[in-house]
């Protein structure tokens, strides 16, 4: 009898190998295949059995990627009909701006088993590296999370920004470095205060991690005097404050 394969979209983290889960190592030991993204973290590749096949279908930021989603999708069926153990490593929560649906979907289609490992996203593990809280009762008990690059072929379904800004107590943007000018912009125009602290975090949870913390007024040119770039997680409101003693 042949083998059924079975995918599995596991969260690699948001960089520090060491946060991935005891689930996602496992899966990682006993794949067949690996297809893994560009900001999935390559020290985790050393978890694969030597037999396994690498695969890396992924890009970085607004860079042309390896392969398309359509691509990956049929690649994922494939290899799982082939009767292997198809890992599908992406950075953070596969389900968090990480079209971790969309590849699940094509699996249900296709008639294919999948598992979904949770990862830990960045939204929440960079600001904590960086000694900043996204909830804390003395300053905020609500924070959402908002990707700053949207699908393009979506335009008609815009973030609303400027409801955005003072719907939460804290605003977590991630992928929105290439528009971030346009987008505190409008955050301000809602009625968010340019005195709200903010912070940009580049590289969260690396050595590398860089953080410049500002106002929301003084952001953009806070960032571009730091020379912060792709991909930085933005976190504005008054939680930003506690890094001072936390960091």
């Amino acid at each position: 009898m042949a083998r059924q394969g079975r995918v599995l979209l596991v969260g690699a983290g948001p960089g520090d190998p060491e946060l991935i889960t005891v689930r996602g190592a496992r899966a990682l030991g006993r794949a067949d295949v690996v297809l893994y993204d560009e900001l999935a973290t390559l020290e985790l590749l050393g978890l694969v059995p030597d037999r396994a096949r690498l695969v890396n279908v992924g890009k970085r930021g607004h860079e042309e990627p390896t392969k398309t989603q359509d691509e990956i999708n049929a690649l994922l069926v494939a290899e799982a009909r082939a009767g292997n153990c198809v890992v599908r490593l992406k950075g953070g929560d596969p389900l968090v701006f990480g079209r971790g649906g969309e590849e699940a979907s094509a699996c249900a289609e296709a008639g294919v088993p999948f598992e979904f490992v949770p990862g830990v996203t960045s939204a929440i593990a960079a600001p904590a590296y960086a000694g900043i809280p996204l909830t804390d009762r003395r300053h905020a008990a609500s924070f959402t999370v908002v990707t700053g690059h949207k699908d393009p072929s979506r335009v008609s379904q815009e973030t609303r920004w400027r409801e955005l800004g003072t719907a939460v107590d804290t605003l977590v943007i991630l992928m929105g470095m290439r528009s971030l000018p346009g987008l505190v912009s409008e955050i301000l125009a809602g009625g968010m205060s340019p005195a709200t602290p903010a912070a940009a975090i580049m590289n969260g949870t690396l050595p590398s991690q860089r953080t410049c913390v500002s106002t929301l007024g003084e952001l953009v040119q806070a960032v571009d005097e730091a020379g912060l770039k792709a991909p930085t997680a933005i976190v504005i409101g008054d939680v930003v404050s506690l890094r001072t003693g936390l960091s």
